[in-house]
C-alpha cells in the first residue's frame, strides 16, 4: 500500500463512521499528523472530493461531506487501514546503488523528501540513521554526503574482518552453546521452492563476536562494519549469492557442531573471502534480480 492509499483510506474510514478526525483538514495539518509531505496528502484529498467525502466549502476549506451524500459504491471500510512499509530500507537501498557508483554526492533534505513523499522531519530521521551506519555524512550547509564504494575499500574491510572474526571464534569456542548452533543451522535452511524468498540469516557472525567475549572486536564490526553491512544485506537480493550464503554458513555451523576446529576455521575463512560475488564482479550500476518473482 502506498503512503497514498494508506492516508486516504485511513481519512474515509474516519469520514464514513462518524469519527472525530485526528487534525484540521488542511494540507499542512494532514501532511504534519502523516509525517509526509504535501504531495501525497493532496492526491488523497483529491480522491477523497471525488469519492463524494469531502468538499471544498464556500470559503474553499476542505470539510467533511454528510454521510448521506457520500457515494454510495464507495467501498465500505471497516478496520483501520495498516501503514505502508518503513520507508528507510528502500532508501537505503537506493543509496547503495547510488554509492556503488562510485561519485561522492549530496543529497538535500527537500529534494530527498519529496521524492520519498516524506516530511523533511521524518527524511531527516532515517538521513541520521544511514549517517549511523557509516552510508552518509552531515556537512553543515551543504546537506548530506554520500560515502562512495570503492573496491580497495571493500578488499581492506574483508582482511582484517577475516582475522577479527577468526579471532572471535578462538575466543568463543568454550562458550559455544549447541542448541544456538542448531538454531542458527536451522534459520539457515535453503528455501523449499524456486519461488520462495531466501532467507538469508546472519547471526552466525553476531553469535561469534558476541560470545567471543573481546570488547575490541565487537567495537571493531559495531562501528566499522555498519556501512558494510548495508552493501551485504543489499547483495543478498541475488538470489544465488543468498543461496550460496546460506550454504556456507551451514558449513560453518556444522563444523562447530561437529567440534571440527580446523574445518570451521577454514569454512568461516572461506565464507567471509569469496561471499560478494555481486560487489566484485558486477557493474556497480547493475541492481541484482529479486529473490523471488514479483
Amino acid at each position: 500500500m502506498s503512503i497514498t492509499d494508506f492516508i486516504r483510506n485511513d481519512l474515509a474510514l474516519r469520514l464514513r463512521s462518524g469519527r472525530d478526525l485526528p487534525a484540521q483538514l488542511t494540507l499542512d495539518s494532514l501532511a504534519e499528523l502523516y509525517n509526509v509531505s504535501f504531495t501525497p496528502v493532496r492526491a488523497a484529498v483529491a480522491d477523497l472530493i471525488d469519492e463524494g467525502l469531502l468538499r471544498k466549502g464556500a470559503n474553499r476549506r476542505l470539510e467533511a461531506c454528510p454521510l448521506a451524500n457520500a457515494l454510495k459504491e464507495f467501498d465500505q471500510l471497516t478496520e483501520a487501514p495498516k501503514p505502508p512499509a518503513d520507508p528507510s530500507e528502500k532508501i537505503a537501498d537506493d543509496l547503495v546503488l547510488l554509492s556503488l557508483e562510485g561519485k561522492s554526492v549530496y543529497l538535500r533534505e527537500e529534494v530527498t523528501a519529496e521524492k520519498y513523499s516524506l516530511s523533511r522531519s521524518a527524511i531527516r530521521n532515517i538521513l541520521h540513521q544511514l549517517a549511523g551506519e557509516g552510508m552518509l555524512d552531515h556537512i553543515p550547509r551543504r546537506g548530506w554526503r554520500l560515502r562512495p564504494f570503492r573496491q580497495d575499500d571493500l578488499q581492506a574491510f574483508i582482511e582484517v574482518r577475516e582475522a577479527m572474526e577468526l579471532k572471535a571464534l578462538q575466543l568463543a569456542r568454550p562458550r559455544l552453546d549447541n542448541q544456538q548452533l542448531q538454531a542458527i543451522l536451522e534459520r539457515n535452511a535453503p528455501p523449499t521452492s524456486a519461488a520462495d524468498r531466501v532467507p538469508v540469516d546472519e547471526s552466525l557472525h553476531e553469535y561469534l563476536v558476541a560470545t567471543s567475549g573481546n570488547s575490541y572486536i565487537r567495537d571493531f564490526f559495531e562501528r566499522q562494519g555498519r556501512y558494510f553491512r548495508l552493501l551485504f544485506r543489499w547483495e543478498d537480493n541475488d538470489r544465488s549469492a543468498a543461496l550460496e550464503t546460506l550454504k556456507q554458513h551451514r558449513d560453518v555451523v556444522q563444523a562447530l557442531l561437529d567440534e571440527d576446529w580446523a574445518s570451521a576455521e577454514a569454512a568461516l575463512s572461506h565464507h567471509i573471502r569469496s561471499n560478494h560475488p555481486v560487489l566484485m564482479t558486477k557493474p556497480p550500476t547493475e541492481a541484482p534480480p529479486p529473490t523471488a518473482p514479483k
